[in-house]
C-alpha cells in the first residue's frame, strides 16, 4: 500500500517522532509505515488521516499487489 504521510508531514512541519506522539505510537511505526514495511490497522490510519484533516484515500493507496 502506497502513501504520501511523508509529504503530509512535511507540510504540517511535522517529524516522525512528533506524528507518533500524536497517535500513540512508536517513531519506527511511522517509518515502517512510510516506507510500506507495515501495513496499519484501519484504526490507525483513520488516526493519521485525523491529524492531517484529511480523508484516508488521500494518504493511502492500494496497489496492483495489495489486490492478490
Amino acid at each position: 500500500m502506497k502513501n504520501t504521510i511523508k509529504v503530509e508531514r512535511a507540510k504540517h512541519d511535522l517529524t516522525q517522532a512528533a506524528l507518533a506522539d500524536k497517535i500513540n505510537v512508536s517513531r519506527q511505526t511511522i517509518n515502517s509505515i512510510e516506507i510500506g514495511k507495515f501495513v496499519p490497522s484501519s484504526i490507525l490510519v483513520l488516526k493519521i488521516a485525523a491529524v492531517f484533516n484529511t480523508t484516508v484515500e488521500e494518504i493511502f493507496t492500494l496497489e496492483e499487489q495489495d489486490w492478490k
